[in-house]
């Protein structure tokens, strides 16, 4: 979301990786003494202020030089390549669905927590991280999607997305707003924010095995409530009510709200600090779903930090990752550089009380769905997304579903 441009930021990185381990620092009482070196840690921009703090307090305490660097875009993709390459940093840290393709392409090795450390995390953000029966990051923090009114043109929270439409268009009547609603679809559509609806209406991605997991073989676009659930989101776009619209996209989408262009927003935890910049005032409430359908159901993700499978010190960055990061201050840290409800239980029962809006976000999410890290997601994101920007622009639903129904399916078998 945050997007500029970072090739040399990319290639300085692989550049001080690739001559990480020529400082070696030794110290008989660390911890880690045995792989004391160089500990390289990327993030983005925002988690890495927040890291770098905490990365050299370990550093003292374990005997090796921490650096922490920011790769501002395509991180997933530069730290694959640069695994590839023998380049990579020793941890990590994304989005849990980035897991499945990490794995695919054996860029990260599985981490060890004890049950008591697992059961300090709420447990959804647990189940984010674990693939294949398999913990695969420490989580610290959890995201999803919900309903942002503004409470001063909109005081009640609608029971349904009609309920929103038809309070959205009395105030569009009245000339206060002149959208009924932003939730990001821009040119080529987005499956992530449509996903709400799209479940609500009877639609699903994958089925789940037994254990939980998703399973691919079960591919719900394929099925003919998916071809019903775009129907119903078409009668939302542009050739229906209008509630939903291609010109709404990311770069617009909460500018839209904070300018007071529409009483209602979809979208993050992340969008709340433009809110607050822009004086409004607001609540947070679960997304509404269509009337006589099935709740909506908003993605649930998570950000956790992970190790590499090539990283030059492994043994350090297991211990990083599994005995610092579940640190309480740390915790607070990273919510502090971006407020997003802390998957530590104890750091978030540490921020909630001053930012109420933490515990509505997971209310919010608690019927949520984990956005799928298995690789087939992949074939999902863009075939999904311009099928929903199409219908909602007033292409032919049946045609247009089936289209994207083969293309997914094609690519899945």
């Amino acid at each position: 979301m945050r997007i500029r441009t970072a090739g040399v930021v990319a290639a300085a990185a692989l550049m001080m990786v690739a001559g990480a381990c020529g400082s070696q620092k030794k110290s008989d009482n660390s911890k880690a003494a045995k792989n004391s070196g160089t500990l390289v840690i990327w993030a983005d921009d925002k988690r890495t202020a927040a890291l770098k703090p905490f990365a050299e307090q370990f550093g003292k305490e374990n005997g090796v030089t921490v650096q922490v660097q920011a790769v501002s875009k395509d991180l997933q993709t530069n730290f694959v390549t640069a695994s590839q390459s023998g380049n990579a940093p020793d941890v990590v840290v994304g989005a849990h669905d980035w897991i499945g393709n990490l794995v695919q392409n054996a860029a990260i090795d599985p981490v060890q927590l004890s049950a008591a450390q697992k059961s300090a995390f709420a447990a959804q953000a647990v189940k984010g991280v674990t693939f294949n029966d398999q913990l695969y990051g420490v989580p610290y923090a959890i995201e999803n999607l919900a309903l942002i009114r503004n409470t001063a043109l909109a005081p009640d929270a609608p029971a349904t997305i009609e309920d929103l439409v038809t309070a959205g268009k009395k105030l569009k009547a009245e000339g206060k707003v002149s959208e009924i609603m932003s939730l990001q679809v821009g040119q080529n559509g987005d499956a992530y924010h449509a996903y709400p609806l799209y479940s609500s209406a009877g639609g699903y991605l994958f089925g789940t095995k037994p254990n939980g997991d998703y399973d691919p073989k079960d591919l719900g676009i394929t099925k003919p409530e998916s071809q019903a659930a775009f129907a119903k989101i078409a009668a939302l776009g542009e050739k229906g009510e209008g509630a939903l619209k291609r010109s709404i996209g990311s770069d617009n989408a909460i500018a839209t709200f904070t300018g007071g262009k529409a009483a209602f927003l979809v979208s993050g935890p992340w969008a709340i600090t433009d809110i607050k910049k822009a004086g409004l005032k607001y609540d947070v409430t679960p997304v509404p779903g269509f009337a006589g359908g099935k709740p909506a159901s908003a993605f649930v993700g998570v950000q956790a930090f992970y190790v590499a499978s090539k990283g030059k010190n492994k043994t350090v960055a297991q211990e990083f990752v599994a005995n610092y990061v579940t640190k309480t201050d740390l915790a607070k840290a990273l919510y502090d550089a971006e407020p997003r409800p802390p998957a530590l239980t104890a750091a978030l029962d540490a921020v909630k009380a001053s930012d109420p809006d933490l515990q509505k976000f997971l209310d919010a999410g608690k019927n949520g769905a984990i956005l799928p890290a298995i690789p087939e997601m992949a074939s999902i994101w863009d075939p999904f997304g311009k099928a929903e920007a199409a219908v909602i622009g007033g292409a032919d639903v049946p045609s247009t579903w089936q289209a994207a129904a083969k293309a997914i399916g094609d690519k899945i078998k």
